[in-house]
């Protein structure tokens, strides 16, 4: 069966908790520390819609999900509104099967239809798979943090990337 890209539902929230934690767990790519239960993980959750600037899109075979992608809120204060804050996490046995792709592709057409100017990402560094397709998609570099963020032993370097959508 191919892979449904679609509207997360509150149903996969137990796969795409398991599928954050491998992150927090093994690698700098998010700087949580401590994996999530599922209970904790409904707040982030329940910020995302069907329609609006907040979506949260799976990929999905087969009843599995194999990864997903979110526009969430760049920043708290009002002004901000129009940006949004863009990730991508899949299970590390799809990658490179373009699913990222698939997932950006659909979350920017749905964008384009919402009052949103910019969005913008922050990639651990280094992560080239990660810079690669923030790059394919028209973001640019717009800075580097400096070792902003401590884990696993040390400290890493964030890379900005900034994409327009108005």
């Amino acid at each position: 069966m191919s892979v449904q890209i679609r509207q997360a539902v509150i149903e996969d929230l137990k796969q795409l908790t398991d599928i954050y934690n491998h992150y927090i767990i093994n690698t700098a790519t998010t700087f949580d520390i401590e994996p999530y239960t599922v209970e904790r993980r409904k707040v982030w959750f329940t910020q995302f819609a069907p329609t609006g600037r907040y979506r949260l899109l799976v990929a999905e075979q087969d009843g599995e999900v194999l990864g997903y992608a979110c526009s969430g809120p760049f920043k708290a204060k009002q002004a901000y509104e129009t940006s949004v804050e863009v990730s991508i996490y899949l299970k590390s046995m799809v990658k490179g099967r373009g699913l990222g792709t698939a997932l950006y592709m659909t979350l920017f057409e749905l964008l384009a239809e919402e009052d949103v100017h910019r969005a913008y990402a922050g990639v651990t560094q280094p992560n080239e798979a990660s810079n690669i397709i923030h790059q394919k998609f028209g973001f640019e570099s717009v800075g580097i943090y400096r070792e902003v963020g401590r884990k696993l032993g040390q400290y890493w370097d964030v890379e900005w990337f900034e994409k327009d959508l108005g």
